[in-house]
């Protein structure tokens, strides 16, 4: 039996290496250095997917992720919410009161700030947090401590200080499943709420951008995001993302799409995928 990879950065033990087995259980997770490492591993076709996380309820989008995907031969498949828990770990017999320093991605670290600034640690970012916690077990760092996800400190022979030590309980990251494009076939029309994302750039002509929002607006589309990039150093080529509920099929999304072709010098669809569960059930308790 052809095993088949599910890429993801970081080290085993990583949030994203959580996310692999959770979200895609039939696929053997593969670790990877980098993002760009992820995205070549599918691009090669040495993995069937990718697991990448795109952004934290508390410490916001991930940048690398979103630098990469517009211009990657992939698509969305599907989106996935998992819970965030982080532990601050050290040592076997690390005095806490002693503590110096404290190091992990810096998306765990932006989502630790309470506990960093009461214990007064100095933060040092890492490759990513098992990575860290890797690491700091193969070291003699009395006085250093890491966080990351739990299954980490079990893994590689830490010692858990404080339990969630995240700024807020209710903390999800939100991840991608992607595949490259030849794939991948949109969800049916028909098979439930779906959410499109894609990327474009606006036209150089004034109020393009406004302009070309126009037509969701108009057609009753739901936009949930819109994320801006600046392409090069001169701070004038602005290429955006946006997600919105609905199927590019759906009369009023063709409608908004072709109004937003008008004021756009292109556009390229990054997805069509299943809006996961986790929305529904966060309408439901607001």
């Amino acid at each position: 039996m052809t095993v088949k990879y599910n890429a993801y950065q970081g080290e085993p033990g990583a949030f994203s290496d959580a996310a692999c087995q959770q979200f895609a259980p039939d696929l053997v997770p593969l670790p990877c250095a980098t993002f760009d490492r992820v995205f070549q591993a599918v691009s090669s076709g040495e993995a069937e997917a990718a697991m990448v996380p795109v952004e934290n309820a508390i410490a916001g989008r991930v940048d690398d992720v979103y630098r990469l995907l517009p211009d990657m031969p992939m698509s969305i498949v599907a989106e996935h919410f998992l819970p965030i828990e982080m532990q601050l770990m050290t040592l076997p017999g690390a005095d806490p009161e002693k503590l110096r320093v404290v190091r992990s991605h810096p998306m765990a670290l932006g989502q630790c700030r309470t506990m960093i600034n009461r214990r007064g640690l100095l933060a040092e970012t890492a490759g990513d947090t098992a990575g860290f916690a890797k690491a700091l077990s193969q070291s003699k760092e009395m006085d250093a401590a890491a966080i990351a996800p739990a299954v980490a400190a079990e893994r590689y022979g830490l010692e858990i200080i404080e339990r969630d030590v995240q700024d807020i309980d209710r903390n999800f990251t939100r991840f991608f499943t992607l595949m490259l494009e030849d794939k991948v076939a949109w969800p049916d029309l028909l098979a439930g709420p779906v959410i499109t994302s894609i990327v474009y750039r606006v036209r150089n002509i004034p109020a393009a951008l406004f302009k070309s929002l126009g037509g969701f607006a108009t057609n009753s589309v739901n936009m949930i995001k819109l994320e801006s990039y600046q392409e090069d150093a001169t701070f004038r080529a602005t290429r955006f993302q946006a997600e919105f509920e609905g199927h590019p099929d759906e009369p009023p999304v063709r409608r908004a799409l072709e109004e937003l072709g008008y004021f756009s010098s292109d556009m390229r669809l990054l997805g069509v995928f299943p809006a996961a569960a986790y929305r529904a059930s966060q309408s439901l308790s607001n």
